[in-house]
């Protein structure tokens, strides 16, 4: 009996010590995590401010890509050297191909929805100089160019709509 009344007696020492302790850690524990959030938010915050200036940098280097192998500003640009259409069909993808390649790395600044925007509209471009210049119709690289003209005065190019699609992320970082 002595015994047992020993042990309680320890167990009544030592209950109050393991609450006190338990409630230590659990203060302790979240002061901690408190902190570490704290340093990530901080930290965020700082490449955040750091990044941003990049990311827009990216977004203008985009769009004016997208500017410069629109059609209109493209055929401005790039003047046919010869009378052979798909002489002046390769020259032109090739332009785009040279712009293009030019900005890849900004796509490890923008999201893969606008990377893909991007590759969409150069590969629109592309794919109506193939097919303006695949007609019968066209005899030469000068009509080339007056037909891609003509066929967009009334539509929007591929350049418009990956213009409107970086603008409304753009819209999205603010």
């Amino acid at each position: 009996m002595t015994s047992m009344t020993e042990f309680l007696n320890y167990l009544a020492y030592l209950l109050p010590a393991v609450i006190v302790g338990g409630i230590s850690y659990y203060f302790f524990k979240t002061f901690v995590d408190h902190q570490k959030e704290m340093q990530y938010l901080e930290l965020r915050k700082e490449n955040r401010r750091e990044v941003l200036p990049l990311r827009l940098q990216a977004f203008e280097r985009l769009i004016l890509l997208l500017e410069r192998i629109a059609p209109g500003q493209l055929l401005a640009r790039v003047k046919p050297v010869g009378e052979d259409k798909f002489d002046y069909q390769n020259l032109l993808i090739a332009s785009i191909e040279q712009e293009f390649e030019h900005n890849l790395v900004q796509q490890v600044y923008v999201s893969q929805r606008c990377w893909d925007a991007v590759k969409a509209s150069k590969n629109s471009t592309i794919s109506l100089i193939r097919k303006a210049a695949v007609s019968d119709t066209i005899t030469d690289a000068q009509l080339l160019r007056e037909v891609i003209l003509t066929d967009l005065i009334d539509k929007s190019t591929p350049s418009d709509t990956g213009i409107a699609f970086l603008k409304n992320e753009i819209k999205k970082l603010f």
